[in-house]
């Protein structure tokens, strides 16, 4: 028999970050056991969001077979965001990306011709990465 609170501690990478995006409407709907599976249903704004959480998993573990998730993507590709106080673009790239060297694509996809100029409430989107 599975046990829930040993899944829950191996996969909580994954729910942390689940919940750090709830600002964006990233949420959890149910954390339970499918057989010997721990079973997560949620949901994320944006594909980018989506693989940020993919891309977690399998840092947790890449074969995730102890894992049987539900993460419907409720929006498009790209993730938009307002740039907050104390925001560059490299913290944006870490933010969705895990790290913080694609601040060009970022910089490319919004037109940003230097990554250094951007301005507290300045809207931008967020690309998926090829």
């Amino acid at each position: 028999m599975a046990d829930l609170n040993a899944l829950k501690q191996k996969y909580a990478p994954v729910l942390d970050t689940l919940n750090s995006f709830s600002e964006y409407g990233a949420k959890v709907d149910s954390v339970d056991l499918d057989g010997e599976k721990l079973h997560i249903k949620g949901e994320v704004p944006s594909t980018v969001i989506a693989n940020r959480v993919w891309d977690v998993i399998k840092q947790v573990d890449p074969t995730y077979s102890d894992l049987e998730h539900e993460i419907a993507t409720t929006g498009g590709a790209e993730q938009p965001y307002t740039i907050k106080p104390g925001d560059n673009l490299s913290k944006v790239s870490k933010l969705f990306y895990g790290n913080p060297n694609h601040y060009t694509e970022i910089a490319s996809a919004n037109s940003i011709s230097n990554p250094d100029l951007v301005k507290v409430g300045q809207q931008i989107n967020v690309p998926v990465l090829s």
